[in-house]
This record gives C-alpha cells, structure tokens and sequence, in this order.
C-alpha cells in the first residue's frame, strides 16, 4: 500500500486542469495589479501632503 501512494506522488504530471485553474487565478491578478500599484503609490503621497498642511 505504501509503495503504490510514493509512486502515484513520483507520477504527478501537471494536467492541464491544473493550467486552467491556475490561468484562472492568475488573470484577475494581473487585471487589478495596476490599480494596486497606483493606490499603493498615490496613498503615501497623499498622507504627506496632508500631513504638511
């Protein structure tokens, strides 16, 4: 029994499941990444100049 879960886990091929699944994650990510960023840089900037008035 033992021998027969190490070879299924040494088989393990990447199916192609497996590469939809992750294109499906992948892709909403790479929609909202530029939106991240600008937040991600627009905020401190924000902060500072409140901050100075």
């Amino acid at each position: 029994m033992r021998r027969r879960t190490v070879r299924k886990e040494q088989n393990e091929r990447y199916r192609f499941s497996d590469f939809l699944l992750d294109v499906l994650f992948f892709i909403p990510e790479l929609l909202f990444l530029p939106f991240r960023l600008l937040v991600w840089l627009v905020r401190p900037l924000l902060r500072l100049i409140s901050d100075i008035w």
